[in-house]
């Protein structure tokens, strides 16, 4: 039975090492199967989804700045296309579980999805179809955290879901950290001054701006993309403060 959706219009981060094995790049069939399948039982509930994906399993561009042999702009641009592959992957894995679906770039590569135009997302969502929003916002220096605000600033969307491994944020890394303390709710000011991580400055801050509340959560247990658009209290939410 479908679930009544709290939301109308979301966007969904989703990060390019989740196509791949823990340690692994490239894209695991398993994987990407997981991912499609989460993202097509949460869109029958009538959600309107749009996905931006990274492209961290395929190539880092930081890593190869850092080497010193490729400039920055260069490997950003290499990082989008990166994320290209990974959009054309999910794409195809969402057709095969039934549920229509549109790739957008930020890039124009005609051969392979559509340029990102707002006017036509939102035709997209209103015929009922998953966007995949790949190449980041087009521009080098710009992480696709940044894309997934921009994104859900520009496309209307009622929250912006951070798909991870964890189970939310944390006021250290729970891996090194055994008294590392889980947050339920967080402002926007707070997991700037206490450098949380959630996501980079420049994402959180037009978060803030927009108003667009953040839900960091694990989306690796099955059915959570589903619980948390359906309003269950999933992860850690960061928000402006009550009554702003």
């Amino acid at each position: 039975m479908p679930q009544r959706p709290r939301y109308g219009r979301v966007v969904l981060k989703i990060s390019g090492e989740s196509f791949a094995k823990p340690g692994e790049y490239g894209i695991d069939p398993e994987e990407l199967a997981l991912i499609a399948r989460e993202i097509a039982d949460a869109a029958a509930d009538g959600t309107q989804i749009a996905v931006v994906v990274g492209g961290g399993n395929i190539i880092r561009g930081s890593l190869l700045t850092k080497q010193g042999q490729i400039d920055q702009s260069t490997a950003d641009y290499m990082g989008m296309l990166g994320t290209v592959i990974n959009g054309l992957a999910l794409r195809e894995a969402l057709a095969s579980a039934g549920r229509d679906c549109r790739l957008m770039s930020a890039v124009e590569i005609p051969a392979v999805g559509e340029r990102f135009i707002r006017a036509r997302a939102l035709r997209h969502f209103e015929k009922g179809r998953v966007l995949i929003l790949a190449a980041g916002t087009g521009n080098p220096f710009f992480t696709t955290d940044t894309c997934a605000a921009l994104r859900g600033a520009e496309l209307n969307a009622e929250v912006l879901l951070k798909a991870t491994k964890v189970d939310g944020v944390y006021s250290a890394d729970p891996n090194v950290d055994p008294k590392a303390q889980r947050y339920t709710r967080l402002t926007f000011s707070e997991a700037i001054e206490r450098k949380l991580g959630v996501m980079d400055l420049t994402a959180l801050t037009m978060c803030m701006e927009n108003k667009l509340p953040v839900i960091v959560f694990d989306f690796k247990t099955p059915g959570n993309i589903r619980r948390v658009m359906a309003g269950d209290q999933i992860g850690t939410v960061v928000e402006l403060p009550d009554g702003s």
